[in-house]
C-alpha cells in the first residue's frame, strides 16, 4: 500500500513493510577493537607511545601552570596526561598561568558562577604529534580550547564543562561570546574520542578554515538535566531572584508569556548547536573539510549534527536522542511565540539534525534518530538557489518522532528521511567515489542500549591500561 507523509506524521516502514517496534537489544561488552582509530582521521599518530619516564616528552599535569608550560608553542611535548579535574577561568587563574597560550576570553555577564571564575582561552598552536588524555575521564571547565595551524593531533577521555551562560546581550540569539569547548582550525588529522562535551554557550566542537582528517568518535554530547543543582538551574535561580535586571527572563515570566521557572529550565535544557563544520559561506578552503562522527550519543542537542558547508562528512552509528528537547518545544504555544518574538526576544527549540549545505556530501548511516522534526536538511539559506544546496543521503537509519518509527533510506518509499527543503540533489563524495578508509558500522537497533552502557560513549567509560590511551589500535 503506497501511503504519503505529511507534515509531522511518521510512518512505520521497514524496506516498504510496516513496522512499528524495534526490540531493544542488550549491548554486548565491545572487543577492544571496535575502539580503533577510523574514519577520516585515519593514519594519525597522535604523540606516539611514549613512556612516562620520558619527562622531556610526556608531562602529568596537575595544575593550570603546568597545562600553560606543556601547550606552549614549540615546547616539545608529545604526550600531556591530565591527571584531576582542572578549573580554567580566567579569574582561577594563577599568575604563571595567565601567559600563552593562555588568555582572557570575553566576560560573562548573567551565569553567577562564570562570573565569578572568569572564562579563558586556550590556544594550542603549530603542535606536530600531540596527544592530550585522562585515565580517569578528568573534567575542564570553564574553558574554550581552539587547536590551529596543528596536524596529528589526539583528545581522549576528557570531561568539557561549565561554559554556557543565559544570554541576555543579544535577546537569547546566543551571538556573543563565542564560547565552544573545541574549535579546529587550519589543521590536519584530529582524534576526538571517548569525550564528554556538557551545555555550551555556541558550539561543541566546531571544524573550520579547511580542516580536514578529523574523527570524533565514542562520545557523548548532552544539554542540562535540570536537576536541582545543574548548571542550568543555577541559571535560572540567579535570574529568579533579581528579574527585574533581566528583560527578557522577566518578560518570559511576566503574564504577556506565562511560563514558569520549571518551564524555562526545561526549554532552556538542551544544548543549541552540536558541529559546524565551515564557518564561512563558500570559503575557499571548505572543499577541504572533512570529517568522520560515529558512535557518538547526542542527547538534546537541537542542531547540526553536524552542519557542513562544502567538503565531506560521514556520520554513521550515532544516535540523536531529542526527546528531552521535543517534549520542551511542545511547551511553547504559538500565542507564547509570538509574545516572544513581539519584544524581539529568541527563546524557542530548534529541531534539525544532519545538514549539508553548499555542495556538501553528507553520508548518515545505520543511525538512530529519536524525536527531531527535520532529521535530514539540505539547505539552510535559500531552498531556491541551488548553490546552497548540498548533497545529503541517509542509509539504513531508524528514525521516529511521537512515537511513529520508521527504518530505512533517504529514498525508501515514504521516508521521513528525505532531505529537505530544497529540491535533492544526487549524492556523490567531492573528491573521490568511495571513502578512503574501511570500517564496519554495527546495526542501528543496539545503538541506544550500546552507547548508554557501562562501557559505551563519553568520558570515563572505560578503565584499561593507561598505555592504552596512546595508542591507535588494538
Amino acid at each position: 500500500m503506497n501511503i504519503q507523509l505529511k507534515g509531522l506524521c511518521r510512518l512505520s516502514v521497514l524496506l516498504g513493510m510496516t513496522a512499528s517496534v524495534f526490540p531493544a537489544t542488550n549491548a554486548l561488552a565491545a572487543g577492544v577493537t571496535d575502539y580503533n582509530l577510523t574514519g577520516f582521521a585515519a593514519g594519525n599518530t597522535g604523540g606516539g607511545v611514549i613512556s612516562e619516564s620520558d619527562t622531556a616528552r610526556y608531562r602529568k599535569v596537575y595544575t593550570a601552570t603546568e597545562l600553560a608550560q606543556a601547550l606552549k608553542k614549540g615546547s616539545g611535548v608529545k604526550v600531556v596526561e591530565i591527571m584531576n579535574d582542572l578549573n580554567l577561568g580566567w579569574n582561577e587563574l594563577p599568575a604563571a598561568a595567565k601567559v600563552s597560550p593562555f588568555s582572557a576570553h570575553n566576560a560573562a555577564l548573567t551565569h553567577p558562577v562564570l562570573k565569578t571564575t572568569g572564562v579563558s582561552k586556550l590556544n594550542v598552536d603549530g603542535f606536530n604529534g600531540l596527544t592530550i588524555f585522562s585515565a580517569n575521564g578528568a573534567k575542564l571547565k570553564h574553558v574554550a580550547i581552539t587547536i590551529k595551524r596543528s596536524s596529528n593531533v589526539i583528545i581522549r577521555n576528557l570531561e568539557f564543562d561549565e561554559l554556557w551562560e543565559w544570554d541576555e546581550k543579544t535577546k537569547g540569539d546566543y551571538d556573543s561570546n563565542d564560547w565552544d569547548y573545541l574549535t579546529l582550525e587550519q589543521d590536519n588529522k584530529v582524534w576526538i574520542d571517548h569525550c564528554t562535551f556538557n551545555k555550551a554557550y555556541d558550539g561543541l566542537v566546531d571544524s573550520k578554515k579547511g580542516t580536514s582528517g578529523v574523527t570524533i568518535s565514542w562520545s557523548m554530547f548532552k544539554g542540562d538535566d535540570g536537576s536541582a543543582n545543574s548548571w542550568v538551574t543555577q541559571q535560572i535561580d540567579a535570574l529568579e531572584a533579581n528579574k527585574s535586571a533581566y528583560p527578557m527572563y522577566n518578560h518570559l515570566r511576566s503574564s504577556a508569556v506565562g511560563l514558569s521557572r520549571s518551564d524555562i529550565i526545561e526549554i532552556a535544557g538542551s544544548q543549541k548547536k552540536g558541529h559546524l563544520v565551515g564557518s564561512t559561506e563558500f570559503a575557499s578552503d571548505n572543499p577541504n573539510l572533512s570529517i568522520t562522527l560515529h558512535h557518538n550519543y547526542y542527547k538534546n542537542i537541537q542542531d547540526r549534527m553536524p552542519r557542513l558547508r562544502g567538503g565531506n562528512a560521514h556520520a554513521y552509528n550515532i544516535v540523536m536522542d531529542s526527546a528531552g528537547a521535543w517534549a520542551a518545544k511542545k511547551k511553547l504555544t504559538s500565542a507564547m511565540a509570538s509574545a516572544i518574538s513581539s519584544k524581539g526576544y529568541h527563546f524557542s527549540v530548534t529541531s534539525n539534525g544532519a545538514i549539508s549545505t553548499e555542495s556538501g556530501a553528507l553520508l548518515l548511516e545505520k543511525s538512530h534518530i529519536i524525536d527531531v522534526q527535520n532529521p535530514v536538511r539540505n539547505n539552510q539559506t535559500d531552498p531556491s538557489d541551488a548553490s546552497y544546496t548540498g548533497k545529503i543521503r541517509a542509509v539504513d537509519t531508524i528514525d521516529s518522532l511521537n512515537g511513529v518509527s520508521f527504518r530505512g533510506d533517504s529514498d525508501t518509499s515514504g521516508s521521513p528521511l528525505s532531505p529537505e527543503p530544497a529540491d535533492v540533489k544526487a549524492f556523490s563524495w567531492n573528491g573521490f567515489s568511495t571513502l578512503p578508509y574501511g570500517y564496519t558500522p554495527d546495526d542501528p537497533s543496539i545503538l541506544m542500549s550500546r552507547l548508554t552502557a557501562a562501557d559505551g560513549a563519553g568520558a570515563g567509560k572505560l578503565t584499561w591500561a593507561k598505555s592504552n590511551w596512546l595508542k591507535t589500535s588494538y
